[in-house]
C-alpha cells in the first residue's frame, strides 16, 4: 500500500474494462487507492473527524463504491490497520534472515524502530491508542496483522539457536525494542539520535542472549 496520500487532482483508477465489472487488477488498483486515501485522512485527523464521505471525496470514488467495498467507518479502519501493519512485514523477514543470529536481531531490531518511529507507524499508535475503548478489536487486529507474525517469526529463529522459552524471549525482545524509543518520539523525553537508538539495540540484544558486556 502507498502511504503517501493521493492527489487530489489525480482520479481514482479506473478499469480499462468497457462495461462489466472491473479486472481483478483494477479493482486491487482502486482498492488501494481508497485504502491510501482513508489511511491520510484516518492518521491526520482521527476517527472523529474521518467520515465516509471525506473518504469517498479524497479517493476520488462515489459513496455507492465505498461502501460496497466497507460496510462502515470501523470496518475501513480495520482494513486501514491491517494493510499498514502488513506492508512491513516482508522487511522484518528479510532482516531476520540473517545467518548470525546477533546480526539478525539487530537487523530485525532497527527494522523493528524504523516501523515503529515512522510517522505513519506513530500515527497508527496514537490512533490505536484513541480508538481502543470504541473500537475494541483493533489491539487484537494489530497483533494479527503483523505482531503476533513478527513474533512466532522471532521464536521460531530463537528456538533454532537453542534458547529457551523462545516464544517469551520474542514477546519481551519486541516490547524492549521498541517501548522506549517509542515512548520519547511520542513526547516522554527527547527522541532518541541514532547513535542512542543503535546503543539501545545492541543492548537489548546483548540482553536477550544472556551477554553481560553492555
Amino acid at each position: 500500500m502507498a502511504l503517501t496520500p493521493p492527489d487530489p487532482a489525480e482520479p481514482a483508477p479506473a478499469s480499462t474494462r468497457r462495461g462489466g465489472r472491473p479486472s481483478r487488477a483494477d479493482a486491487a488498483r482502486l482498492g488501494e487507492h481508497i485504502l491510501a486515501a482513508a489511511a491520510a485522512l484516518l492518521l491526520t485527523q482521527g476517527f472523529d473527524a474521518t467520515s465516509m464521505e471525506a473518504i469517498a471525496a479524497s479517493a476520488g470514488v462515489s459513496k455507492r463504491t465505498l461502501y460496497a467495498r466497507f460496510a462502515d467507518k470501523g470496518a475501513v479502519l480495520r482494513a486501514v490497520v491491517a494493510d499498514l501493519v502488513a506492508s512491513r512485514l516482508p522487511g522484518f523477514t528479510a532482516a531476520l534472515a540473517e545467518p548470525d543470529l546477533p546480526a539478525a536481531l539487530t537487523n530485525a531490531a532497527g527494522h523493528m524502530l524504523d516501523a515503529a518511529l515512522h510517522p505513519t507507524g506513530l500515527g497508527l499508535y496514537r490512533l490505536l491508542v484513541a480508538e481502543a475503548g470504541r473500537i475494541p478489536a483493533l489491539p487484537a487486529l494489530l497483533h494479527e496483522a503483523g505482531a503476533n507474525s513478527g513474533i512466532a517469526q522471532l521464536a521460531s529463529r530463537l528456538a533454532a539457536a537453542g534458547l529457551p522459552d523462545p516464544a517469551w524471549r520474542a514477546e519481551q525482545f519486541q516490547r524492549l525494542v521498541v517501548g522506549a524509543p517509542q515512548a520519547r518520539a511520542l513526547g516522554l523525553g527527547p527522541p532518541m539520535t541514532a547513535p542512542e537508538r543503535a546503543d539501545h539495540i545492541a543492548r537489548v540484544v546483548a540482553l536477550l542472549l544472556g551477554e553481560n558486556s553492555f
